[in-house]
């Protein structure tokens, strides 16, 4: 596979490394939310420190309702919540950061948002009377780079606001179908909004560049993520509502999910609407190649969540409450694929291959040369041959001692049955033992034990969520599949990511021929 960033020319994908994942999100720092100001070079000088040469991100793009990554106003766009105050000081869009807020332990959206959007209105007050020809220049060279999307957006975004935030598909029937009289007469009415929110987006893409420049120049490359699917309330379904499976009012016919699995006995019903992969192939997945495109131009790598949808997609009913009564139907992930590396060559692809996986999506995966996914909690469940134990990994996977929709390690450790819980107390118990039979401990550090049972494996790269690192408890998980509460807001603190710890990892990262 090739390499996408002449900064960093040595392909990441291939070579034996490790790394950590966090969204910028969790981040430390007194704006209600973690951004891309001091506290993220911070964070990249640990990993340095640490002996870390990836950093895996999750989904970067403006959040809706939930406040889900993956459930984004746009799949090209980027979370102007993460645009650093500090920074837009540096730039001389701001006279002063506001004065520091409480540095809270979670994050708190509806604070993040108010402390913000106000900044970015007044950095684009300033814009709009600034003599600076170089600041101009370059936001209108990014405006006019990445008009393709960046137009549609910003008028979805200003229609959102003048509609006071109700989805698309409620707004003026002329606008649900985007008769062009509508549209004209809304860019002329919006206009300026149009232009804050282009200006917002600038905002982002600039200082998440030059975050990624003080990355790829010490030696880290980003993970990203490219969800499988899009959310119904977005520019990209608005926009291209012929490339889903919508009815004429704009409301998806059957929404995307998962069957019953390890997180949910009634499935996961996660709304998204589903692909017209019949019109897709037609025009040769131009939406698709543009997405990845994009995509990897603002990271190094992109795991591909749920990769097994590629080969065949749980389709639920639109109007289900549970995914109980879907059904698999065949996606021509073959195809996609091929049309993908024809445009834009080799792919630097993570293949996230979790879940009811089929001998087709093993072929899929195996076909393009993308690495798959081992999560090492999943590995305790049933017998010595499970994939998911280190003894069974093969070198093209990233192992994982968990992912963001795991419980932390010591969560997962010290769980007990009940409410929510898919596992009795006698299954919970007997994967325990397991566990430290397995790894040869009686626990006191498990989540040390887990690190060094990825990074020790053959598994080309290992990546550790940092509350694995940090040996926190459930009180730090990142999400619960299938709930809606409470999800998204963990943070770490500053002085959480002490020497101590990056003297150990960079240790057992050197011990292990990950460097």
């Amino acid at each position: 596979m090739t390499k996408n960033n002449p900064e960093n020319p040595e392909n990441p994908v291939q070579k034996r490394s490790s790394g950590i994942l966090l969204h910028p999100t969790s981040l430390p720092g007194g704006y209600g939310i973690g951004d891309l100001g001091p506290e993220a070079y911070k964070f990249v000088d640990f990993l340095v420190a640490a002996g870390q040469s990836l950093w895996q991100v999750l989904p970067l793009g403006p959040t809706g309702y939930g406040d889900s990554p993956y459930a984004c106003y746009s799949a090209f766009a980027g979370n102007t919540l993460l645009v650093s105050p500090e920074r837009l000081v540096e730039e001389g869009l701001l006279d002063s950061a506001p004065p520091l807020t409480t540095k809270r332990q979670r994050v708190d959206f509806g604070e993040a948002h108010q402390i913000k959007d106000q900044l970015l209105r007044t950095a684009y007050q300033r814009y709009k009377t600034t003599t600076d020809t170089t600041l101009r220049s370059a936001f209108e060279t990014f405006a006019q780079h990445h008009a393709h999307w960046l137009d549609d957006y910003a008028l979805f975004r200003a229609l959102k606001d003048a509609y006071t935030g109700v989805a698309w598909n409620e707004w003026e029937p002329s606008l649900i179908r985007r008769t062009p009289s509508a549209i004209e007469h809304a860019r002329d009415q919006y206009r300026e909004e149009v232009e804050a929110h282009m200006f917002y987006q600038f905002l982002f893409f600039r200082q998440w560049f030059a975050l990624k420049s003080y990355c790829n120049q010490r030696g880290v490359s980003i993970v990203g993520d490219l969800p499988i699917f899009v959310a119904q309330d977005s520019a990209d379904v608005w926009t291209n509502p012929e490339q889903f499976k919508l009815d004429e009012n704009g409301k998806p016919i059957v929404i995307a999910g998962v069957p019953p699995d390890y997180f949910s006995t009634t499935g996961q019903l996660w709304g998204n609407p589903l692909y017209n992969w019949e019109h897709m192939q037609a025009d040769g997945f131009k939406w698709w190649i543009e997405r990845v495109r994009a995509t990897l131009t603002v990271v190094d790598i992109a795991r591909v969540d749920h990769f097994r949808g590629f080969a065949a997609c749980w389709e639920i009913p639109g109007g289900d409450k549970t995914a109980e009564r879907g059904q698999w139907v065949e996606a021509p992930g073959r195809e996609l694929f091929a049309a993908i590396r024809k445009t834009l060559g080799e792919l630097p692809i993570i293949a996230e291959d979790l879940g009811v996986i089929t001998p087709d999506v093993v072929a899929l995966r195996e076909e393009f040369g993308f690495p798959g996914m081992r999560i090492l909690q999943f590995g305790f469940g049933s017998d010595s041959k499970n994939i998911d134990l280190p003894h069974n990994y093969v070198p093209n996977v990233v192992a994982y001692t968990g992912t963001h929709d795991n419980d932390t390690t010591v969560g997962w450790f010290q769980s007990v049955a009940g409410p929510g819980s898919t596992r009795t107390a006698e299954q919970i118990e007997r994967e325990r033992q397991f566990c430290m039979d397995y790894l040869n401990t009686k626990g006191e550090e498990i989540h040390w034990d887990f690190i060094r049972g990825v990074l020790a494996s053959v598994a080309d790269r290992a990546i550790v969520p940092l509350q694995d690192l940090l040996g926190l408890g459930t009180e730090a998980r990142m999400n619960l599949p299938n709930s809606t509460e409470g999800n998204w807001a963990w943070r770490y603190q500053q002085d959480e990511l002490t020497d101590e710890i990056a003297t150990r990892l960079k240790h057992l990262s050197d011990l292990y021929g990950r460097n």
